[in-house]
């Protein structure tokens, strides 16, 4: 017979616990966490440390911890959660798996790239196995995966991924649903980045009008899509509407994260970036300077969030003939992107195209050519011999041969890289 003080300690953390859910829903973090705290609290005392109730309360304090970026905190939480889950349950049960597929998207977010796969295979399996393949839950991990495989490089099985999620999701939730957008989302992120920008366009514009008319203008949800959409306009040189846009996310993100949260941050980074494209020099370096602190303070100087900011720094210094500089921040992230990726990751890539291109302006002409020559092959391998990443780095190396005096060679260059353009422009 429990005693009343006991039910009442339990139904105040149910209160607690909902309420904390909803808080995190709103994006209201400090409120979220401390209901989550409260009721953590209460459940101990009800149920004691290893109910099934208090893991739950464990899990979602995990969640909101790695959405305010306090990383440590939330693989503490996690796997708290998870042992418990796996001594209260079973290691198949979907409760476990619940925190088995948070943990993975926390590694993800950690660079920690092999254990995020094992964790999300782990989940997959399991939910497949207890749900079946279509069930939304074995969907969501599915999507999941998408993510990993597409910040892998491996973006042939990232697209496989994503499109087996749209379609479920589609037939589960309708076209129209919050989770199904989100799928959207991604597979514009992922067209932008097979240089598919029509087909990009469309996912985004269909993710924000979705968003739009389920969530509002300023959730936060709604502001990544036009986040990725600036980018998109970016890209496609249409500056004026990329900084409409990116101003659009960042008021947004500050309003409802804070000016210091890392999904502000990532659109803090990429006002910099527009900024340098425009030759607003002094407003990007302001922003990259902002990001880069706000990132090492939340992330860490390591992580692949601050290292794309450091390589940003070195191409601004780099446009601001401060070389010495500019090949500081290239060696910073070329030596963080190896140790967090690996030396054939399209980001590592992309430094040391980077860097290949400071050496040339420098007129260190032999290692400048051992860069293009390494990231030529990787992107080859990465993306294919006709991606305009590669064809970037095949112009660059005929430029350089140019200066070397090789005609021959750059030629071959140049006539390689022009066949390609025209071949994809039609």
């Amino acid at each position: 017979m429990f005693s009343n003080s006991l039910v009442v300690d339990d139904e105040l953390a149910d209160d607690c616990h909902n309420l904390g859910y909803l808080y995190a829903d709103q994006g209201k973090l400090d409120e979220a966490e401390q209901m989550y705290q409260r009721a953590l609290q209460g459940y101990e005392k009800a149920w004691g440390p290893e109910h099934t109730s208090t893991l739950s309360t464990v899990n979602n304090l995990g969640s909101l911890y790695a959405g305010q970026g306090k990383l440590v905190k939330a693989e503490q939480m996690y796997q708290r959660a998870l042992e418990g889950y796996e001594k209260a349950w079973d290691p198949d049960h979907t409760s476990t798996l619940d925190t088995v597929n948070n943990l993975a998207a926390l590694y993800a977010d950690q660079g920690k790239l092999v254990e995020a796969e094992r964790m999300y295979q782990r989940a997959l399996e399991g939910y497949e196995k207890a749900w079946g393949p279509e069930h939304t839950s074995t969907l969501r991990t599915v999507n999941n995966l998408g993510n990993l495989y597409a910040n892998q490089g491996k973006l042939v099985e990232a697209e496989r991924m994503y499109q087996r999620a749209l379609q479920g999701k589609e037939k589960a939730w309708g076209p129209d649903h919050t989770s199904t957008l989100d799928t959207v989302n991604n597979l514009g992120l992922l067209y932008a980045n097979q240089g598919k920008l029509v087909e990009a366009e469309q996912m985004y514009q269909r993710a924000l009008e979705g968003k739009e008319k389920a969530w509002g203008p300023e959730h936060t949800s709604t502001l990544d899509t036009v986040n990725n959409l600036a980018a998109l306009y970016a890209n496609q040189g249409k500056l004026v509407e990329a900084e409409r846009m990116y101003q659009r996310a960042l008021q947004g993100k500050e309003k409802a994260w804070g000016p210091d949260h890392t999904s502000t941050l990532d659109t803090v980074n990429n006002l910099g970036n527009l900024y340098a494209n425009q030759g607003k020099l002094v407003e990007a370096e302001q922003m990259y300077q902002r990001a880069l602190e706000g990132y090492e303070k939340a992330w860490g100087p390591e992580h692949t969030s601050t290292l794309s900011t450091v390589n940003n720094l070195g191409s601004l210094y780099a446009g601001q003939g401060k070389l010495v500089k500019a090949e500081q921040m290239y060696q910073r992230a070329l030596e963080g992107y190896e140790k967090a990726w690996d030396p054939d990751h399209t980001s590592t890539l992309d430094t040391v195209n980077n860097l290949a291109a400071l050496y040339a302006n420098q007129g260190k002409l032999v290692e400048a050519e051992r860069m293009y020559q390494r990231a030529l092959e990787g992107y080859e391998k990465a993306w294919g011999p006709e991606h305009t990443s590669t064809l970037r780095t095949v112009n660059n190396l005929g430029l350089l041969y140019a200066d070397q005096g090789k005609l021959v060679q750059a030629e071959r260059m140049f006539q390689r890289a022009l066949q390609s353009y025209e071949k994809a422009s039609g």
